[in-house]
Formats: C-alpha cells, structure tokens, sequence
C-alpha cells in the first residue's frame, strides 16, 4: 500500500495534463491509507500536513525564492537585459549562430555553476529562453539541458549541501564501526564512482553538438519567434549580467554566512532565500540609476513575475506533502528491504543502483534517497564483502538519476519552471535521454562490480 500514493502521482503526471489533479489525488490517498480509511481523520492529517509544512521555515524559504526569482525574470526581460544579452552574443559578438549555439552557454552556465542545483537551473533557463526562441529550439529541450547539468554538476563537484550531507552521512558509517578512514576521502572515491552523472553530462552535450532529437523530444512545443523588439530595442547586457552576478554572488555569501565559514555546511534554502531578496534591492537601486524604469514600473513588473510562479510554487508545496506522506509510510524502506543478503557481490552495486533510482523517481528526492540508502549500501558491501566506493556511487548515481526523472522532484519542476515550459512537456521529452544514460550507467556498474569484487 506504500507504494500507492507516489506511483499514481507518477501514473496521473505522465499520462494526464494536471500535475496539480496528480498530486492532489495521490496526497488524498496517502493521507486516506495513514488514517486507516477513516474519512475524518484524513482530513485531520491534511491539515496537519500542509500546517506543518507552512510552518517550517525552508518550505517558506523555497515557496519564497520560487515566487521571488519569477520577479527577478520578469525585470530582467522589462528591463531589456534579454534583449541586451541576444544582440550582444548573436550580433555584436556572434557567438550564438545556430539551434546547436543556442544551448551551449545554458550547458556551460550549468557545469560552472555547482553552489545549488536550484540556482543552475535558473540561471540556465534565464540564459537559453532568448536564444532558444530566437532560433528554433523548444523549451522542452532547454528544460532537459538545465535539469542534466544542475544535479549532475552538483553531486559531482560536491562543494556544497550536496557533499555537507553526504560526508555526514559517511561520517555517520565510520563512527558505527563499519569502515574506517576520512569523509572526505570516502566521498572522493564515492564520486568517482558516480557513473550516471558523467554520462548524463556527456548525452547532453553530444545531444546539444549533433541537435539529436529522441521520442517525445521531436514534438516538443517550439516558441514563436519575438525577437522584433530585440533589433528595434537592444537593450544592454549588463542589465541581466549584474542581477546573474549578484545572485550567484550571493548564494556563495550567504553558504559561507550560514555555514559560519563553511561552504559546505551551508544552509541551501536560507542562502537562496537571502540572496534574491538582495538580488531584487540590488536590481532596484541599479536600475533606477540607470534610469531603465520608474519605481511603480518596478512594482508592476516584479509583482507580474511573481504572479506567473504562483502556480509552481504550490505545486513546489504539493510535491513537499507528497513526499512526507511516502517518508511516512516507509516507501523507501519497503523497497530497499528486496535487497538480501544473499545477492552477489558481482551484483551489488548495480542492484543498489537500480533501488535507489526506484526509490529517488517514487518520492521524487535524490536527498531522501541518500539518507536512507546509504545506511544500507554500506553494511551491505561490508557484509559482502564488495567494493564500498563502489556501492556508495551506485547510491549516489541511483538517486541522481531516479530524482532526474521523476515529476514529482523539485529540481524537475525548478528546470521547467526556469525554461518556461510544463512540467508534464519536460518529464515526458527528458526521460528517453535519462534512460540512454542510465542504461550505460547500469552496465559500468555490472562491469566495476565484477572487476572489483
């Protein structure tokens, strides 16, 4: 029964054009199954959820930055900081040229930018609208771009939450005994091992340079071209450059500020949050000594951006809630517990990457699905006797890959979001590439474990 709730999330976001229908029915259940099929207590428990998530401080946080960052875009482009930075790549510097141009500084912006994988995301999507609409590209395809560069990059160049949680958790199996040695070490090795995200990052860029288009893809949605006002206008670069600039900027401030120095135990949520709020004064006083809008244009523009992420934001809260009804009813548990103790080491690590990717796409979080299958993989290894990198990356990448797909993860609906695209257009279009990925992937997991076992 565990089970229920997040496969008819999945079943109704992939087959239906309502994520919102998807994530209410599958909410409702969840909630019907914990209360024991009693119709009033499922209704208490409702209550109760979305209570306590609006009262826990990050959801707050994160609805804000969704809500926030639309307000960011929307002064960005009134401003005429998109046009500024079309006609300053494709006309005064003529680096964008082509459908295959169009993609690459978002494929850059994504591997430079490895802090959060919200913010490449963003930053990604901000940069690729213009030119994929200029030349022909869908927004489906963009989307795909920033959701294989965000959580790849981050999980492998792990200065950030992602490597502060993962060397706690390694920390937590050193100090049980089961190995020995540095986290930091561990983790090293561990991301040596994490297959999927070197060979999502490879797809991506081979799809890019040879504009391959699979399955859903071919049929994306393509943009009209509204590039008329570009030529007519060109705007200034600079005036989309320096809110990207105070933006990254500030979310590595403020990792340091909550991190009390420590980038890597910095709160994500907290320094996103902080660094759009200052992002929109810093935009405020640039722009009005620019003289590029009046202050109730300001207002206007901002509260227009804010407004179109409404609809992301609450289903940014819907896919929150759905999560804490599968930790409640222990989906991951249930699934990680057809793992034996009779597997073959050979085995090992591509088992447990497959588990893991089951259990990332059904709660839709790659975080979740470390915190519960590291505690797993590694005493399984040790009793194994298999490589314990090895099982680490396979969790690692398992996660990565299952979160990648699943519609009801905040980093899928992020990309969409960034990209301006649906996230039903972008669960359906990505997935044939995430599986190419993840089927070479599983089989370097085959051959590792029988070379290293």
């Amino acid at each position: 029964m565990g089970l229920l709730p997040p496969f008819i999330a999945i079943l109704l976001a992939l087959f239906s054009r309502s994520v919102f229908i998807a994530l209410i029915a599958a909410i409702l259940i969840g909630e019907y199954i914990i209360a024991d099929f009693q119709p009033l207590p499922t209704f208490i428990l409702l209550f109760e959820r979305f209570w306590g998530l609006l009262s826990e401080l990050w959801v707050l946080k994160t609805l804000s930055f969704a809500i926030m960052v639309g307000a960011v875009m929307a002064l960005i482009e009134k401003s005429g900081g998109v046009a500024g930075l079309v006609h300053e790549l494709s006309v005064q510097r003529p680096w964008v040229r082509s459908k295959r141009g169009a993609l690459i500084p978002s494929f850059i912006a994504g591997l430079v930018i490895f802090i959060e994988s919200s913010i490449t995301s963003l930053v990604a999507g901000a940069i690729g609208r213009p030119f994929c609409d200029k030349y022909g590209v869908s927004r489906a395809k963009l989307a795909f771009v920033c959701d294989s560069t965000s959580a790849p990059v981050c999980s492998i160049i792990a200065v950030n939450g992602w490597g502060a949680l993962l060397m706690g958790l390694i920390g937590g199996q050193i100090a049980a005994g089961l190995i020995a040695g540095q986290e930091a070490q561990w983790l090293i090795s561990a991301i040596g091992y994490n297959f999927y995200a070197y060979i999502a990052l490879i797809v991506t860029f081979i799809t890019i340079w040879y504009n391959i288009d699979i399955g859903p893809m071919k049929y994306a949605t393509l943009w009209e071209p509204s590039m008329e006002h570009h030529e007519r206008d060109k705007g200034s670069a600079k005036l989309f450059l320096w809110p990207m600039v105070w933006m990254i900027g500030g979310v590595l401030i403020f990792m340091l500020i909550t991190g009390n120095g420590n980038l890597l135990e910095g709160s994500g949520s907290t320094s996103i949050f902080y660094a759009l709020l200052s992002t929109l004064i810093m935009t405020y006083l640039y722009y009005r000594l620019k003289n590029v809008m009046s202050n109730s244009q300001f207002v206007t523009f901002s509260l227009q951006g804010a407004r179109s992420m409404v609809p992301i934001a609450s289903i940014l809260l819907l896919a929150f809630a759905i999560g804490g009804i599968s930790s409640d009813m222990k989906v991951g548990e249930y699934l990680a517990s057809f793992i034996g103790n009779y597997l073959p080491s050979s085995y090992l690590a591509a088992t447990i990457f497959l588990l893991s990717a089951i259990i990332a796409f059904a709660t839709g979080t790659s975080w979740g699905t470390f915190s519960i299958m590291l505690p797993i993989a590694v005493p399984l290894a040790v009793g194994l006797d298999a490589p314990v990198a090895l099982a680490m990356g396979a969790v690692i990448s398992g996660g990565v890959f299952g979160d990648h797909c699943s519609p009801i993860s905040d980093t899928t609906i992020i990309s969409a979001m960034a990209s301006g695209c649906s996230v039903q257009e972008h669960t359906r279009t990505q997935l044939p590439y995430a599986l190419i990925s993840a089927g070479i992937s599983l089989l370097l997991f085959i051959i590792m474990g029988f070379i290293l076992s």
